[in-house]
């Protein structure tokens, strides 16, 4: 019987990037097209366990853990804003000699990924958002309190953000919405919440949802970009998602009329239970252009 290639196997290294010593997972064959995968809040590569061996013999796929998240490595005096995990991905980018690469783009990855795409054109050859929004019309009434938080920073509204480092609140984003939560594997969450108890961890999340903001604020930019290169976008999406609307997905379509959107049933945390749909999506989309 003849084993699988061992380019199939996802494997752990660690790299230093702009003062940051990054920890990422990498699988497939160098030689191939690469895809850069970028994950969501509260989770970390990990969220991409299952989701890399099934893209591995076409693409090169790579996945990092954010700043902030994840078994990533920071200095003391790091700056937890959105634009600074661009920048560190950015470096990441730069230092393994990524020039050109397709992004997966789920949750915080989309605004750290819309702010990559605009500053390096020329790199980005394709974009996938997994419920990775860039519109308003994709933001539910489920952001109400951290837009009150966004609105009046104040002490008492910064603690009402804590309610989202708890297990409880990390087990319902992973499960609310899919089709059978007891397809949802417990590791996920768990490992999540356990990280998110780290010392310090709480301080760094609550400076990220703050300036969440400004990635809202940053979304004519992104339209503009999406209108001025034409992108290939492919938006498949978790229908069932609390925070990020299938209006979300849509809306690509404004400025890019031929992007392509598929509306799963599933929820936030949709590869849990559609990695395989995903994946076959992923494929079919990036080898028409990815040649």
């Amino acid at each position: 019987m003849q084993r699988p290639s061992e380019h199939l196997e996802t494997s752990v290294h660690r790299i230093e990037a702009a003062g940051v010593s990054i920890f990422y997972r990498a699988a497939g064959d160098l030689r191939n097209p690469v895809i850069l995968l970028l994950h969501g809040f509260p989770s970390s590569s990990h969220q991409f366990r299952a989701f890399m061996p099934r893209l591995a013999d076409r693409f090169h796929v790579i996945a990092p853990d954010l700043p902030g998240f994840g078994f990533t490595e920071v200095p003391d005096d790091f700056v937890y804003s959105f634009d600074s995990l661009a920048e560190t991905i950015g470096a990441f980018c730069d230092v393994l000699g990524l020039r050109q690469y397709a992004l997966y783009l789920f949750d915080y990855g989309a605004p750290v990924g819309f702010r990559l795409a605009p500053q390096r054109p020329d790199a980005i050859r394709a974009i996938v958002s997994q419920n990775g929004n860039a519109y308003e019309e994709g933001m539910s009434e489920g952001w109400a309190p951290t837009r009150a938080y966004w609105a009046d920073p104040s002490p008492a509204n910064r603690d009402a953000m804590r309610s989202m480092f708890t297990l409880e609140t990390t087990r319902w984003q992973y499960t609310h919405g899919a089709p059978d939560p007891a397809r949802v594997a417990p590791e996920g969450y768990w490992l999540d919440a356990a990280l998110l108890a780290r010392p310090g961890q709480d301080q760094i999340q609550l400076d990220l949802i703050a300036d969440y903001a400004r990635n809202v604020a940053l979304y004519p930019r992104i339209h503009t970009y999406l209108r001025e290169r034409q992108p290939p976008l492919l938006a498949v999406w978790g229908a069932n998602d609390p925070f990020f609307l299938p209006a979300g997905a849509k809306a690509f379509r404004r400025d890019l009329p031929e992007a392509e959107v598929h509306l799963l049933d599933a929820g936030h945390f949709a590869l849990e239970t559609h990695a395989g749909v995903i994946a076959d999506h992923m494929c079919d989309f990036l080898q028409r252009h990815l040649r």
